[in-house]
């Protein structure tokens, strides 16, 4: 079995840059990652991109080569297209790549797993031509393609991001429809003094909205009652804005309700979670460092807490930093003189997040679909079924596997976990943290039974891989 100095997965911008500190602070390092070049999904295939399509996607996309190019480093060793499919406490992974399965471990473990879109049920979600508007923007960065008639709904600088960029590639969106609301804004208010720390995010998102006001993309905010209509793939979206119920014709749906982090892998190691009420969703313990209470293991990044691309890469490096002190490589006093920095801009760029966090949040009917609308997509399990298993005494996700199979397909309950749990809290008037959420068990990713037969002692070679 091979062993590192530290042991990353996801080669995202924290885990590119955990990398990079770690290295040059004399560690020797491994990076898996799902995909055949590093980067993530905000930085997907940027080492690799056309410069048309780089400007279309714009200099915040930009900004992640410079990462990408640091993984030349002699002392890391990046492994693409690997597929963890199980993770021990002992720091050990075990992965696959090209179908051949291996075992790796470190003294240090950083779990970088990134980020997740929200699920957004609503009626009508699970036609053909609906699909998230981060899947939109996949394809934009991987392949220059982008739908065209196309609607994008729900809540979140994310939206205005894509539009944008919809719109500087020549196929702008027929529509933004927005389901935030004017009394989301008034809430946000008192937090507008961290946004204006934060001025630089701020300043990008005005920006985005600028582009799509003078590109004349019309925007419908405060909407609700959301709905797909069409027969046997998506026609149509309707909603109700202003006052009246009004139906846009297009041919795709983009869905967006925000991003939540990524915690199949966290879970998986037993990690204790919270919920974080603010953007609604679970998150991993860990202090300042990123270390979590299993002695050696860090997390970074989006997977650590929704905070965006530089805050993602800002808590890497200081994950780096704490390894290489942890491993003697780096003596404390050093560390905490390059981490003053890091953190000063750390807690400047987070100021600007509870204003999103309260300005953006999901909308009512992704808190609380109606009860025909599917939740688990699949097992096709509805809303109204998990509120009945409810009534008969479901009191958690795990029991309601057992119920009627919600979160037993091929995700594992990556895409209706939070729908699930949310549903269970309101039913049985309890906390979201009192509710729970899915026991993850290996593998959390397929793997045949010829991969974990013919597993290799050491990885498949740098060649191979």
């Amino acid at each position: 079995m091979d062993e590192v100095d530290l042991l990353i997965l996801g080669a995202g911008p924290a885990g590119m840059a955990a990398a990079a500190e770690a290295a040059g602070a004399g560690l020797v390092v491994a990076l898996l990652d799902e995909q055949a070049r590093p980067g993530g999904q905000i930085y997907r295939d940027v080492t690799a991109v056309p410069p048309a399509r780089a400007a279309i996607l714009g200099p915040e996309y930009r900004a992640g080569r410079p990462l990408a190019e640091g993984l030349a480093d002699p002392r890391i060793r990046h492994i693409p297209g690997a597929t963890a499919w199980k993770i021990d406490p002992d720091r050990t992974i075990a992965y696959s790549v090209d179908g051949k399965a291996a075992l790796i471990r470190g003294r240090r473990l950083l779990i970088a797993s990134g980020a997740l879109e929200r699920p957004v049920p609503i009626p009508g979600w699970t036609l053909p031509g609906v699909m998230t508007a981060g899947a939109a923007q996949i394809l934009l960065k991987q392949s220059g393609i982008l739908p065209r008639r196309a609607v994008i709904a729900g809540s979140g600088p994310l939206l205005y991001l894509i539009a944008a960029q919809m719109v500087r590639a020549g196929t702008p969106p027929l529509a933004l429809v927005e389901t935030q609301t004017r009394g989301d804004l008034l809430a946000a208010l008192p937090h507008l003094p961290g946004a204006i720390r934060g001025w630089r995010s701020m300043a990008k998102g005005l920006g985005w909205i600028a582009e799509l006001k003078r590109a004349g993309v019309p925007r419908h905010r405060g909407a609700r009652d959301l709905a797909v209509d069409g027969a046997g793939r998506a026609e149509a979206l309707a909603l109700t804005a202003g006052g009246r119920r009004r139906t846009i014709p297009c041919e795709t749906v983009l869905l967006h309700e925000g991003v939540v982090p990524n915690i199949q892998a966290t879970r998986l190691l037993g990690l204790p979670h919270r919920w974080d009420q603010a953007q609604r969703c679970f998150v991993p313990r860990h202090d300042r460092w990123g270390e979590t209470p299993l002695p050696g293991i860090h997390v970074a990044g989006d997977g650590a807490g929704i905070g965006g691309a530089l805050v993602a890469e800002l808590s890497g490096r200081l994950v780096g930093l704490c390894a290489a002190a942890a491993l003697g490589r780096l003596d404390p006093v050093e560390r905490d003189r390059r981490a003053a920095p890091l953190f000063r801009t750390l807690a400047r760029e987070r100021a600007v997040r509870p204003f999103l966090d309260a300005a953006y949040p999901p909308g009512p009917q992704t808190l609380s679909p109606a009860d025909g609308t599917i939740v688990c997509r699949c097992e096709e399990v509805t809303a109204g079924e998990i509120r009945r298993h409810a009534r008969l005494g479901c009191k958690g996700p795990n029991q309601a596997k057992a119920f009627g199979r919600a979160g037993m397909g091929p995700c594992q309950g990556r895409f209706c976990g939070l729908a699930v749990t949310a549903i269970l809290a309101e039913a049985n008037g309890q906390s979201p943290d009192e509710t729970g959420y899915f026991r993850i068990r290996p593998p959390i990713k397929p793997v045949t039974l010829a991969e974990i037969a013919a597993m290799a002692p050491t990885g498949p070679d740098k060649d191979s891989a």
